[in-house]
């Protein structure tokens, strides 16, 4: 699946619900035509066939299958329904998004940043599932569910995101994240390329490869960031000396330790803990 079928949310903050429904359309009715909605509409048949565009693509959408419309672009009816269709539709808002076809706003640094990869359009191996969630959220009272709301919609995204890794999913994939699994639980060793290839079996020239893949970096690339993330959090939630610090992430020298800080975040551990506390 190319890039530009997903669509990313930096996070946080995270995707806010705004509201939700259940449409049914008769053969001839049509989708409609919306330019700079202004949030995410989220599509899910359930009955049917629904032929939708958006910037010149066109899906033709039946039972189980999801597309993500987004807020600043013009989606449109592509021909009216040719038998009786039902779905569902999520509306919901996120302040910093991107979508891999087009640049969007820069994230703010947060200390603990994840990124959601929602599928363009996908068609759901467990739509059930899916159709369940929607379910749930047209039961709660409106105005009067805040947390089911917001949880719904979670449980919602984290499934497509779920159904989309599994369709993509690779043996070079799968072998990269057992590498960064690897690396993760035991981030306080001394790792070599040799090692890593020893512990999964691969030679370690393919680990590489499949790890620069996945997640754009080297084995060595990705230990030494999993570290700094670790340092960051030990920087604000305790009150360790610098030393220790670099010592419980895996560094043997706190010196080394300080330059690889410095060099990801332009200033120093002991800069970097201040400008958190103030």
């Amino acid at each position: 699946m190319s890039k530009d079928n997903f669509v990313e949310l930096q996070t946080p903050p995270l995707p806010y619900y705004w509201e939700s429904g259940r449409s049914e359309f008769r053969v001839g009715d049509r989708h409609p035509n919306r330019r700079s909605f202004g949030i995410f509409d989220l599509i899910i048949v359930a009955e049917g066939e629904l032929f939708i565009g958006e910037n010149g693509r066109e899906w033709s959408l039946g039972k189980g299958d999801t597309l993500l419309l987004l807020p600043d672009d013009e989606h449109y009816s592509v021909k009216p329904c040719e038998q009786h269709t039902v779905f569902y539709w999520v509306h919901f808002e996120h302040l910093i998004w991107r979508s891999h076809a087009k640049e969007g706003a820069s994230a703010k640094s947060f200390l603990n940043p994840h990124l959601i990869r929602i599928p363009k359009q996908i068609s759901l191996n467990d739509p059930e599932s899916a159709f369940k969630l929607m379910r749930q959220l047209l039961e709660l009272t409106v105005g009067d569910s805040f947390w089911e709301e917001q949880s719904l919609l979670a449980r919602l995204l984290a499934l497509l995101e779920s159904e989309s890794l599994n369709n993509t999913s690779t043996p070079a994939t799968r072998l990269a994240e057992k590498a960064a699994f690897y690396l993760q639980q035991n981030f306080r060793k001394d790792i070599t390329n040799e090692l890593l290839a020893d512990e999964l079996h691969f030679h370690p020239n393919y680990i590489v490869r499949c790890m620069k893949k996945r997640y754009g970096m080297t084995p060595s690339g990705y230990l030494l960031e999993f570290r700094l993330d670790r340092a960051k959090k030990l920087l604000v939630s305790s009150e360790w000396s610098i030393e220790r610090i670099a010592e419980e992430v895996g560094f043997r020298y706190a010196p080394y330790f300080t330059a690889c800080f410095k060099r990801r975040e332009g200033i120093s551990p002991l800069r970097y803990r201040k400008s958190i506390q103030q």
